[in-house]
């Protein structure tokens, strides 16, 4: 019979496992060579996702927007607000120019697999030049607004309400001539925007092409909001509405107080006019003659 152990006193030897078991027990760390591909690949799925569905950074290539946006800043544009509601007068949106509006850019010949392949990884963190149809503008007036310009201070008006506009440092010139095709004059006819439509305006009206003479944009074609300066850091701020906006009326409510339609004239113009009146008096004085004999 093999010996009793004696209370308080371990075996000699254990076993090869149970020596082992506590070595297998911690996990070892993955090697920071193999770990750092995996970040980064989690990183650009989790950018691009954010891109495409709720934030994406924008790039200014041009002066159509200055003071408001200068050359090079970068600003934050809301991809999924317009998913819950229209987009407002006075709001700066970036959009896809529809066929009448002209690319920006020309096509860059030596672009390569290399160069678009990194046009695309800036787009993501909003250093890349936009498309050559992005555009970005203020929306001046909505569907069913009429928008013309100008009053009798040169102001734009819409629905019969001429806005301030302080953001404006340069506007175009009241002497040249509206030809339809270029955005030289400030004048130009009155516009009823159609529903689902917007018509669009750059803030430095000297130097930008917009729907003065390219014509309005689907709504359909608005990419998002642009609704903060995000670079550089100096400049961070926030887009808002400018106050004249609120003093517009919806197309509804302006043309409901609009003036009553004038009279129309009686037949025969002043003459026909005199001749009624004429014969009106006549019935009177019969009237008032015979009330008089039966009395």
């Amino acid at each position: 019979m093999p010996a009793t152990q004696r209370p308080g006193h371990e075996p000699a030897e254990r076993s090869a496992d149970d020596t082992a078991s506590p070595r297998r027990s911690g996990r070892r760390p993955m090697p920071l060579w193999q770990e750092l591909p995996i970040l980064l690949v989690i990183a650009f799925c989790a950018a691009a996702l954010i891109r495409t569905f709720v934030v994406q950074p924008f790039f200014i290539p041009s002066g159509s927007m200055e003071q408001t946006l200068l050359v090079g800043d970068r600003v934050a544009v809301n991809k999924f607000v317009y998913d819950f509601r229209e987009p407002r007068r006075g709001e700066i949106v970036v959009f896809r120019g529809p066929p009448a509006w002209a690319p920006q850019f020309g096509p860059d010949p030596d672009a390569g697999f290399v160069s678009n392949l990194g046009r695309s990884l800036g787009d993501l963190i909003g250093i890349s030049r936009p498309g050559d149809k992005d555009f970005i503008k203020r929306i001046i007036a909505v569907g069913g607004d009429r928008v013309k310009c100008c009053d009798e201070q040169g102001r734009i008006t819409v629905n019969g309400v001429p806005l301030e506009e302080p953001y404006v440092p340069a506007n175009s010139p009241l002497e040249i001539p509206s030809n339809g095709m270029e955005c030289l004059s400030r004048r130009f006819d009155e516009v009823l925007v159609g529903e689902g439509e917007l018509f669009v305006m750059g803030d430095h009206r000297l130097v930008s092409q917009d729907s003065r003479c390219n014509g309005t944009v689907p709504v359909e074609n608005v990419v998002g909001h642009a609704f903060a300066v995000i670079w550089p850091s100096a400049s961070w701020s926030r887009l808002p509405v400018p106050e004249t906006f609120d003093q517009v009326p919806d197309a509804a409510v302006a043309q409901s107080t609009a003036a009553p339609p004038a009279p129309e004239p009686t037949p025969g113009g002043v003459a026909g006019a005199v001749l009624a009146g004429v014969a009106a008096r006549t019935v009177q004085c019969r009237s008032s003659r015979q009330r008089r004999l039966l009395s």
